[in-house]
């Protein structure tokens, strides 16, 4: 299995509509021989939405990666030192997480493990999904793509005609862009059109 003795972290920021999209390649990670390392957002962490409540979805991260959720700050410092991680995926990461890391603003758990990911040199794969990505986030989202060690999962329009500045990844390729990024490499291609329109 390709990700056997591989430690991956796996944050999840309040794209909420998105999480149960991730969740599949959560399990792919697991499948293939990883230990995964859960790690939520404020938002993730607090916040119950129409699409499933915080409780349920930190209970299906518990269950499938079978450890403990890191839920802090404090908690998410030690993955600088510890080097834990040989990769870390935010997805869905969304606006405000992109724009807060293109600025380096570290004020959530998540935040404070990309910035101790990125500390170490080892690579940090966001899985944008915002509904500004072509509006004020595209400048944040273009900062990131020429950051040494940021890679992206290949993302397109999710719905040019009703949301034009909307912009997600294909979640489905979330664990084939971490692999890419283990060797320094970004999945071709990365502008992808994200669904066919009538």
């Amino acid at each position: 299995m390709k990700w056997q003795g591989k430690t991956v972290g796996y944050a999840i920021t309040g794209s909420h509509c998105t999480i149960e999209e991730v969740m599949p390649q959560i399990s792919r990670f697991i499948e293939e021989g990883a230990n995964v390392v859960p790690i939520v957002s404020n938002t993730v962490q607090n916040t119950d939405t129409r699409f499933g409540t915080s409780e349920n979805w930190l209970k299906q991260l518990k269950d499938i990666t079978g450890n403990d959720i890191i839920s802090t700050i404090v908690g998410a410092e030690p993955l600088g030192p510890s080097k834990l991680l040989d990769v870390l995926v935010i997805g869905p990461c969304t606006g405000t997480t992109t724009s807060k890391l293109a600025n380096a603003m570290t004020d959530t758990p998540v935040l404070m493990a990309a910035k101790a990911q990125m500390r170490n040199g080892r690579p940090l794969v966001l899985a944008i999904s915002t509904n500004d990505g072509l509006g004020l986030n595209a400048a944040n989202i273009a900062k990131l793509l020429v950051t040494k060690n940021i890679y992206f999962v290949p993302f397109g329009q999710d719905n040019p005609v009703q949301k034009p500045n909307s912009l997600v990844a294909k979640m489905d390729l979330i664990p084939e862009t971490c692999f890419a990024a283990l060797s320094g490499t970004q999945l071709q291609p990365m502008i992808i059109e994200r669904f066919q329109f009538a």
